[in-house]
Protein backbone atom coordinates (compact mmCIF):
# COMPACT_ATOMS: atom_id res chain seq x y z
CA UNK A 1 0.00 0.00 0.00
CA UNK A 2 1.24 3.48 -0.91
CA UNK A 3 0.06 7.05 -0.54
CA UNK A 4 -2.28 8.03 -3.34
CA UNK A 5 -0.45 11.27 -4.16
CA UNK A 6 2.84 9.38 -4.37
CA UNK A 7 1.34 6.77 -6.71
CA UNK A 8 0.06 9.42 -9.11
CA UNK A 9 3.26 11.47 -9.04
CA UNK A 10 5.38 8.36 -9.68
CA UNK A 11 3.93 8.04 -13.17
CA UNK A 12 5.69 11.21 -14.28
CA UNK A 13 2.78 13.21 -15.67
CA UNK A 14 2.15 15.30 -12.56
CA UNK A 15 4.41 16.70 -9.85
CA UNK A 16 3.55 16.16 -6.18
CA UNK A 17 2.36 19.77 -5.94
CA UNK A 18 0.19 19.31 -9.06
CA UNK A 19 -1.34 16.18 -7.56
CA UNK A 20 -2.22 18.05 -4.36
CA UNK A 21 -4.01 20.72 -6.41
CA UNK A 22 -5.91 18.11 -8.43
CA UNK A 23 -7.07 16.38 -5.24
CA UNK A 24 -8.06 19.68 -3.64
CA UNK A 25 -10.11 20.51 -6.75
CA UNK A 26 -11.96 17.18 -6.47
CA UNK A 27 -10.64 15.92 -9.79
CA UNK A 28 -9.15 12.67 -8.47
CA UNK A 29 -11.18 9.54 -7.74
CA UNK A 30 -10.21 6.27 -6.10
CA UNK A 31 -12.39 3.31 -7.05
CA UNK A 32 -15.05 5.73 -8.23
CA UNK A 33 -15.11 7.95 -5.15
CA UNK A 34 -13.71 11.49 -5.10
CA UNK A 35 -10.67 11.79 -2.87
CA UNK A 36 -10.13 14.67 -0.46
CA UNK A 37 -6.76 13.72 0.97
CA UNK A 38 -3.63 12.49 -0.80
CA UNK A 39 -2.50 10.70 2.35
CA UNK A 40 -4.97 7.88 1.75
CA UNK A 41 -3.31 4.55 1.05
CA UNK A 42 -4.04 2.37 -1.98
CA UNK A 43 -2.68 -0.69 -3.74
CA UNK A 44 -1.36 0.73 -7.04
CA UNK A 45 -1.71 -2.64 -8.76
CA UNK A 46 -5.40 -3.04 -7.88
CA UNK A 47 -6.89 0.40 -7.26
CA UNK A 48 -8.75 2.26 -10.01
CA UNK A 49 -7.36 5.78 -9.89
CA UNK A 50 -8.74 8.41 -12.24
CA UNK A 51 -8.10 12.09 -12.95
CA UNK A 52 -10.98 13.97 -14.55
CA UNK A 53 -12.55 10.59 -15.24
CA UNK A 54 -9.51 9.28 -17.09
CA UNK A 55 -8.08 6.13 -15.50
CA UNK A 56 -4.42 6.26 -14.54
CA UNK A 57 -2.57 3.39 -16.22
CA UNK A 58 -0.18 2.56 -13.40
CA UNK A 59 3.21 1.07 -14.24
CA UNK A 60 5.70 0.27 -11.51
CA UNK A 61 8.60 0.73 -13.93
CA UNK A 62 9.15 1.98 -17.44
CA UNK A 63 11.53 0.70 -20.12
CA UNK A 64 12.47 2.89 -23.08
CA UNK A 65 14.43 2.15 -26.26
CA UNK A 66 16.40 5.15 -27.53
CA UNK A 67 18.25 5.47 -30.82
CA UNK A 68 21.16 7.53 -29.53
CA UNK A 69 22.81 10.03 -31.86
CA UNK A 70 26.39 11.25 -31.69
CA UNK A 71 27.18 14.07 -29.31
CA UNK A 72 24.79 12.90 -26.60
CA UNK A 73 26.23 11.40 -23.44
CA UNK A 74 24.91 8.41 -21.50
CA UNK A 75 24.23 10.17 -18.21
CA UNK A 76 21.25 11.39 -16.23
CA UNK A 77 22.36 15.02 -16.25
CA UNK A 78 25.25 17.18 -17.33
CA UNK A 79 25.76 20.95 -17.10
CA UNK A 80 27.37 21.32 -20.53
CA UNK A 81 26.32 18.44 -22.79
CA UNK A 82 22.96 16.95 -23.79
CA UNK A 83 22.19 13.60 -22.17
CA UNK A 84 20.09 10.61 -23.20
CA UNK A 85 17.54 11.59 -20.53
CA UNK A 86 17.12 14.99 -22.21
CA UNK A 87 15.83 13.13 -25.29
CA UNK A 88 12.99 11.37 -23.41
CA UNK A 89 9.66 13.09 -24.22
CA UNK A 90 7.43 14.38 -21.44
CA UNK A 91 4.88 11.58 -21.68
CA UNK A 92 7.58 9.01 -20.86
CA UNK A 93 9.37 11.04 -18.19
CA UNK A 94 9.43 10.06 -14.54
CA UNK A 95 11.75 10.35 -11.58
CA UNK A 96 14.69 7.98 -11.39
CA UNK A 97 15.27 7.38 -15.10
CA UNK A 98 18.81 6.37 -16.04
CA UNK A 99 20.61 4.69 -18.96
CA UNK A 100 21.15 0.97 -18.35
CA UNK A 101 24.69 0.83 -19.62
CA UNK A 102 26.65 3.55 -21.33
CA UNK A 103 27.60 4.35 -24.90
CA UNK A 104 30.46 6.70 -25.65
CA UNK A 105 29.54 10.17 -26.84
CA UNK A 106 30.44 9.35 -30.45
CA UNK A 107 28.80 5.90 -30.39
CA UNK A 108 25.25 5.62 -31.72
CA UNK A 109 22.36 3.18 -31.45
CA UNK A 110 20.41 1.25 -28.84
CA UNK A 111 20.33 2.67 -25.33
CA UNK A 112 17.91 1.26 -22.77
CA UNK A 113 16.53 3.85 -20.35
CA UNK A 114 14.64 2.71 -17.26
CA UNK A 115 13.93 3.34 -13.58
CA UNK A 116 14.24 -0.37 -12.72
CA UNK A 117 17.61 -0.92 -11.05
CA UNK A 118 17.16 -4.67 -10.60
CA UNK A 119 16.46 -5.20 -14.31
CA UNK A 120 19.43 -3.04 -15.29
CA UNK A 121 21.72 -5.02 -13.00
CA UNK A 122 20.59 -8.33 -14.50
CA UNK A 123 21.19 -7.33 -18.10
CA UNK A 124 24.50 -5.59 -17.42
CA UNK A 125 26.14 -8.15 -15.14
CA UNK A 126 28.73 -10.13 -17.18
CA UNK A 127 27.87 -13.29 -15.22
CA UNK A 128 24.43 -13.34 -16.87
CA UNK A 129 26.00 -13.32 -20.36
CA UNK A 130 23.47 -10.96 -21.96
CA UNK A 131 25.12 -10.08 -25.26
CA UNK A 132 25.26 -6.56 -26.65
CA UNK A 133 25.78 -6.41 -30.41
CA UNK A 134 27.64 -3.66 -32.24
CA UNK A 135 28.55 -2.83 -35.82
CA UNK A 136 32.04 -1.34 -36.01
CA UNK A 137 33.57 0.44 -38.98
CA UNK A 138 37.29 -0.31 -38.88
CA UNK A 139 40.56 1.06 -40.16
CA UNK A 140 41.52 -2.31 -41.64
CA UNK A 141 39.89 -5.64 -42.41
CA UNK A 142 39.54 -8.39 -39.82
CA UNK A 143 41.96 -11.29 -40.05
CA UNK A 144 41.44 -14.91 -38.96
CA UNK A 145 43.92 -14.18 -36.15
CA UNK A 146 41.74 -11.29 -34.94
CA UNK A 147 38.68 -13.53 -34.80
CA UNK A 148 40.61 -16.14 -32.84
CA UNK A 149 41.89 -13.54 -30.37
CA UNK A 150 38.32 -12.36 -29.68
CA UNK A 151 37.21 -15.94 -29.02
CA UNK A 152 40.03 -16.54 -26.55
CA UNK A 153 39.60 -13.23 -24.73
CA UNK A 154 41.68 -10.22 -25.67
CA UNK A 155 44.25 -8.78 -23.30
CA UNK A 156 44.03 -4.98 -23.42
CA UNK A 157 47.08 -2.75 -23.50
CA UNK A 158 46.76 -2.06 -19.77
CA UNK A 159 46.80 -5.80 -19.01
CA UNK A 160 43.04 -6.19 -18.49
CA UNK A 161 41.83 -9.56 -19.75
CA UNK A 162 38.47 -9.46 -21.52
CA UNK A 163 35.91 -12.24 -21.51
CA UNK A 164 35.38 -14.29 -24.65
CA UNK A 165 33.63 -12.31 -27.37
CA UNK A 166 32.37 -12.87 -30.90
CA UNK A 167 33.47 -10.95 -33.97
CA UNK A 168 32.50 -11.58 -37.59
CA UNK A 169 33.24 -9.58 -40.74
CA UNK A 170 30.44 -7.57 -42.32
CA UNK A 171 30.50 -7.12 -46.08
CA UNK A 172 30.59 -3.57 -47.41
CA UNK A 173 32.65 -1.00 -49.21
CA UNK A 174 34.71 -0.33 -46.07
CA UNK A 175 36.07 -2.71 -43.41
CA UNK A 176 33.29 -3.53 -40.92
CA UNK A 177 32.64 -6.10 -38.21
CA UNK A 178 29.84 -7.29 -35.98
CA UNK A 179 30.93 -7.58 -32.35
CA UNK A 180 29.11 -9.32 -29.50
CA UNK A 181 30.21 -8.72 -25.92
CA UNK A 182 28.66 -9.23 -22.49
CA UNK A 183 30.92 -6.81 -20.63
CA UNK A 184 30.51 -3.07 -20.22
CA UNK A 185 33.99 -1.75 -19.55
CA UNK A 186 34.87 1.79 -20.56
CA UNK A 187 35.47 2.14 -24.34
CA UNK A 188 35.69 -1.66 -24.44
CA UNK A 189 35.07 -2.36 -28.14
CA UNK A 190 37.49 0.38 -29.17
CA UNK A 191 40.13 -0.85 -26.74
CA UNK A 192 39.75 -4.45 -27.91
CA UNK A 193 40.42 -3.50 -31.51
CA UNK A 194 43.24 -1.17 -30.45
CA UNK A 195 44.92 -4.16 -28.75
CA UNK A 196 44.91 -5.84 -32.17
CA UNK A 197 46.48 -2.85 -33.87
CA UNK A 198 43.18 -1.77 -35.42
CA UNK A 199 41.06 1.35 -34.95
CA UNK A 200 37.30 1.78 -34.65
CA UNK A 201 36.16 4.65 -36.87
CA UNK A 202 32.42 4.34 -36.24
CA UNK A 203 30.48 2.29 -33.67
CA UNK A 204 26.78 1.54 -33.42
CA UNK A 205 24.94 -0.71 -30.95
CA UNK A 206 22.23 -2.62 -32.81
CA UNK A 207 21.01 -5.19 -30.32
CA UNK A 208 20.65 -6.02 -26.61
CA UNK A 209 20.12 -9.69 -25.89
CA UNK A 210 17.83 -10.82 -28.70
CA UNK A 211 16.09 -7.46 -29.11
CA UNK A 212 17.14 -5.43 -32.15
CA UNK A 213 17.05 -1.66 -32.31
CA UNK A 214 13.81 -0.51 -33.93
CA UNK A 215 15.10 0.90 -37.21
CA UNK A 216 11.94 3.00 -37.60
CA UNK A 217 13.24 5.18 -34.77
CA UNK A 218 15.11 8.18 -36.12
CA UNK A 219 18.24 9.37 -34.34
CA UNK A 220 17.24 10.89 -31.02
CA UNK A 221 13.85 9.21 -31.02
CA UNK A 222 12.61 6.70 -28.44
CA UNK A 223 9.62 4.58 -27.52
CA UNK A 224 8.42 2.43 -24.65
CA UNK A 225 9.19 -1.29 -24.78
CA UNK A 226 6.57 -4.02 -24.45
CA UNK A 227 6.67 -6.90 -21.99
CA UNK A 228 7.50 -9.26 -24.86
CA UNK A 229 10.46 -7.10 -25.88
CA UNK A 230 11.82 -7.12 -22.33
CA UNK A 231 11.81 -10.91 -22.43
CA UNK A 232 13.89 -10.78 -25.63
CA UNK A 233 16.52 -8.63 -23.93
CA UNK A 234 17.07 -11.27 -21.24
CA UNK A 235 16.92 -14.17 -23.69
CA UNK A 236 20.27 -15.90 -24.10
Amino acid sequence: MERLDKIIASQGQHSRSDVKKLIKQGRVTLDGTAVKNGDIKADPQKAVIAIDGRVLGYKKHIYIMLNKPKGVISATQDPTQPTVIDLVPGELRREGLFPAGRLDGDTTGFVLITDDGDFAHRILSPKNHIMKTYIATLQRELTPEDIDRFKKGIELKDGTLCLEAEVTPVSGTVPMAQVKICEGKYHLVKRMFAALGNKVLELRRTKMGELCLDETLGEGQCRELSAQELILIEKK
